[in-house]
């Protein structure tokens, strides 16, 4: 009876009926989007790999633009200015950067005097350029006497209005300019690989995986001999047949390194050739090129363009460790592999010749990477919200 009364007491005014309107009940609020709008959306959400995207387009631009941007040649050479420091305006002024021009180093001597010597036989012996600072003056012991030397090198030479921005090479040569002419051949090679791996690697996975059968056996047998060769193999009978340099690196990447992108692509085509929408376009009568081309090709187009991505900075390193062991490009061309091993070389006494290219080649490596991880997120279906 209370609870009657109770509800007696509310107001009918708060009591609104539902109306239901047959045009907006099954109206979509959010727009729908495709696949790859969602994965486009994905990408763009994931910092790192929009700021590793930047640092890629950047470091491509700079391969372009950046050896016209002084006036030195990358084949210029000049022992006079051999083995040049960098050197950069206005940053020139702030000597923990290493960009001021000089060279500097610490020695060791019974005492002050014999350290100060080697300092300066160390540098020429011009001693109106060499400033010495004495960090221990020593007790007369063997090396206990330590002095620090700074080498104003552009002022020795008379080059004060001179500007290495990266130092120079042992012949002289603009470490800026072959800097990023190497990287653009190194990735002119990276990426005519990879267009390769892709073409050649879907072509052969997918019709492979598509015909099956007898035709599926004969391809794999031929792919799992052409795997078991060792790339170094191939580079040597390359270097024996061509001569070194970016197409017989290209060729030998090529050879082998689209099998693990035929491998990729056979298995997802086999997940999809038995499906209702393949064997529908075949009941239409459609031909099997157009429907690799057109139903399967798009459908494995995510795992694609990520094999893609990470096949890249492979590349890059297989390249890299080719000239570095010799192999690869041959002076006075430049790749990031011969100047990281000209640096090697020079490593102790004039470290900047290695620190340029190797940051280059590892933010290269490390962007795409991001890049590929950021893909792959991208076009999984699982981490889209």
């Amino acid at each position: 009876m209370e609870k009657n009364n109770l509800n007696n007491n509310i107001p009918k005014e708060l009591f609104v009926p539902l109306v239901r309107k047959e045009d907006t009940s099954d109206k979509i609020s959010a727009p729908s989007r495709t696949f790859f709008q969602d994965a486009k959306r994905t990408l763009l959400g994931n910092k790192p790999a929009v700021f590793s995207m930047i640092l890629i387009l950047f470091i491509i631009i700079m391969s372009i633009v950046g050896p016209w941007m002084n006036d030195f040649g990358s084949d210029e050479q000049d022992l006079k200015r051999a083995k040049m420091p960098p050197r950069v305006p206005v940053l020139e002024n702030v000597s923990w950067l290493g960009m001021d021009g000089t060279l500097s180093g610490k020695f060791q001597g019974k005492d002050v005097q014999q350290a100060t010597a080697k300092a300066n036989a160390r540098f020429d012996n011009k001693e109106e350029f060499i400033d010495i600072k004495v960090l221990n003056k020593g007790d007369g012991t063997r090396n206990s006497a330590e002095v620090e030397a700074t080498y104003r090198i552009y002022e020795a030479k008379d080059m004060k209005d001179t500007y290495f921005w990266f130092g120079s090479d042992a012949l002289g040569r603009d470490q800026w300019t072959r800097l990023w002419e190497g990287t653009r051949v190194s990735l002119i090679i990276a990426f005519v690989a990879a267009v390769l791996d892709l073409v050649i690697g879907v072509s052969y996975g997918g019709i492979s995986a598509f015909y099956g059968g007898r035709v599926d056996n004969v391809m794999q047998r031929i792919a799992e001999i052409l795997v078991g060769i060792p790339n170094l193999v191939i580079i040597l009978l390359m270097m024996l047949v061509l001569k070194p340099g970016i197409i017989s690196i290209v060729i030998a990447l090529s050879i082998t390194g689209w099998i693990g992108m035929s491998r990729i692509v056979r298995g997802e085509v086999l997940k999809l050739k038995n499906q209702e929408f393949v064997l529908a376009s075949r009941t239409l009568g459609t031909s099997n090129g157009t429907i690799i081309r057109k139903h399967l090709v798009p459908n494995i187009s995510g795992i694609i363009i990520i094999n893609t991505m990470f096949s890249v900075p492979g590349a890059i390193f297989f390249e890299a460790f080719l000239s570095f062991i010799g192999l690869g490009i041959v002076p006075p061309d430049a790749s990031l592999g011969s100047l990281i091993d000209l640096g090697f070389d020079n490593l102790r006494l004039y470290p900047y010749m290695l620190v340029f290219p190797a940051i280059v080649i590892s933010v290269l490596m490390i962007a795409f990477n991001i890049v590929g991880d950021g893909l792959r997120d991208a076009f999984d279906p699982k981490m889209h919200k």
